[in-house]
């Protein structure tokens, strides 16, 4: 079993043919709307993988909840623990230039109604995996990596977006997962030593006892854990969206991991399934089943 703590959001997403600079206006070619969030992407994307999922988050009473739940409730995700609020479901404004890059803006509405109380109706068991992300309060997450770390599951902390506040507690994830961005910023925040970021990477597990997961786009990802370091080459692919491939990502790691793969076994399955991922537009519609994994593989 995965239990994913987020974030469920609509994506209101319009193609341009290139991203604007501050204070410019481009035109538009194409606008579509689709469920995204993190919580909720890396929970449809474990789903995929072929775990079983359940989801705690919140959407709100209006309209848009429905279309945010729809691929989840498809999927066969376990939405039991989903309130509804009085706040609006979470939104996610997207402009996706023709080279697949991206700008967001989130607005969190009932995300941000994802209290710490939100666990109380919460059951972890030893071995069980929980994904994490920083999109909803940040109280909640580091709860949630309490009483995952209380009942022996194994927690994953996927650290977008970056939030300074959150090196507080990140090192409570027993995986930790951030783009080369975020990991540099929070290498600031815990004062890692080291003239490169494989250094640095490899100083947060000299403290921590952690393992430590960098995607580098393109170029693979990289990770260290007491075991030692590893790195992983990208699949070769021209980008369509690359919206989603981040939580596809995390979610395959997620379900490999709870499958029992190797490390590295488990990084190289989920960096397919993510650079899949960047083949289709949206975030939740394009992230890959197994077997489309399975056949890269």
């Amino acid at each position: 079993m995965i239990t994913v703590i987020g974030s469920i959001n609509l994506d209101l997403i319009a193609t341009v043919g290139r991203l604007p600079s501050p204070g410019e206006t481009v035109p538009g070619t194409g606008f579509r709307s689709a469920p995204g969030g993190k919580g909720a992407n890396q929970a449809l994307a474990a789903r995929r993988a072929g775990s079983d999922v359940r989801m705690v988050g919140a959407v709100g009473k209006d309209a848009f909840a429905g279309e945010a739940l729809a691929l989840l409730k498809e999927g066969g995700v376990d939405l039991s623990l989903v309130a509804e609020t009085d706040a609006p479901t979470g939104t996610a404004l997207i402009l996706v230039g023709s080279d697949g890059e991206n700008m967001i803006a989130v607005v969190p509405g009932a995300n941000g109604e994802v209290a710490p109380a939100a666990l109380a109706g919460l059951s972890l068991a030893a071995g069980e995996h929980v994904l994490l992300q920083h999109e909803i309060p940040l109280d909640t997450v580091s709860a949630a990596l309490e009483a995952a770390r209380a009942a022996g599951a194994v927690s994953i902390l996927n650290t977008a977006p970056f939030r300074a506040e959150a090196a507080a507690f990140v090192a409570a994830a027993d995986y930790l997962v951030a783009n080369e961005t975020e990991f540099d910023l929070y290498a600031k925040e815990l004062a890692l030593s080291g003239a490169s970021r494989e250094a640095k990477m490899e100083a947060y597990v000299g403290k921590t006892g952690r393992t430590v997961i960098v995607t580098l786009g393109g170029d693979g990802v990289v990770a260290a854990s007491p075991g030692g370091t590893l790195s992983v080459p990208a699949m070769k692919i021209t980008p369509v969206d690359t919206v989603g491939a981040g939580d596809t990502f995390c979610g395959y790691l997620g379900d490999g991991l709870a499958r029992g793969l190797a490390l590295e076994a488990a990084i190289r399955r989920a960096s397919v399934a993510g650079s899949l991922a960047c083949l289709k537009p949206g975030a939740q519609p394009s992230i890959p089943l197994d077997a489309e994994v399975a056949a890269c593989l």
